[in-house]
């Protein structure tokens, strides 16, 4: 088992909660991987993903973008907490880069050897820490994420390399976006690889999602599929 921790860390006067998961001998520092949340904050499925990148060789660390004990509901409307960072996404820009410092400040953290995974409203964090090109950021990977550009001018160049895991009916994400995403990415010159799965919904990694009628399902197919890219991506840019 990782030993686990709470870590406070700062975006001006907002302190939020990161949650880390770490194995290996004590001294050592690790590549770090952040796991971005849902819409409704970080909850168990974030943490537990952080356990699972701890079991890796990586220290686990699931972020906190809403603040220190502001969390929604897992299974009801939490647009509340997501709609103002999707609103002012400068701001939702330096609370991520917020978590990205902290992490890199981790005594066990090699801050040179850094990624970002998230889900839903995570996936589009994870998109904008690459849109950022925050230091030490190697990779991202946006697991039934939001594609939406954040319009904040020019973009350069994206330097970290990008994962998309995308379920192909995902009514969040039509292909429309898809194409947008894809034709920003080329044109920031990103190294980016998309993987769709058909018939997959939203939240197709998430064994609660049942909302079909809502687009939201869980599928084991795609979610073991997605995890073996996500491990593949993570050994070859924190190698």
């Amino acid at each position: 088992m990782p030993t686990t921790s709470y870590l406070d860390y700062r975006d001006g006067d907002t302190i939020c909660e990161a949650y880390v998961a770490q194995g290996g001998p004590a001294g050592t520092k690790r590549p770090a991987v952040l796991v971005a949340h849902q819409w409704s904050g970080q909850q168990p499925p974030e943490r537990e993903a952080a356990d699972r990148l701890a079991a890796l060789g990586y220290v686990g660390i699931a972020i906190d973008v809403y603040g220190k004990g502001r969390r929604g509901d897992r299974t009801g409307d939490n647009g509340h907490l997501m709609g103002p960072f999707m609103a002012d996404r400068a701001a939702l820009r330096a609370r991520l880069l917020a978590a990205v410092a902290a992490a890199r400040a981790h005594d066990a953290v090699d801050p040179e050897r850094i990624a970002v995974i998230g889900y839903c409203f995570g996936g589009l964090c994870a998109l904008d820490v690459a849109r950022a090109n925050a230091p030490g950021v190697r990779g991202v990977v946006s697991l039934h994420g939001i594609f939406a550009a954040p319009n904040l001018g020019s973009q350069p160049e994206i330097e970290p390399s990008v994962l998309v895991l995308h379920g192909w009916d995902d009514p969040l994400a039509p292909p429309q976006d898809v194409l947008r995403l894809a034709e920003e990415l080329t044109a920031a010159k990103a190294d980016w690889q998309l993987h769709a799965y058909g018939h997959a919904m939203h939240s197709f990694t998430n064994p609660n999602a049942a909302f079909p009628e809502r687009g939201m399902a869980y599928d084991a197919k795609a979610a073991a599929r997605s995890w073996a890219s996500v491990e593949a991506f993570l050994a070859e840019v924190l190698a």
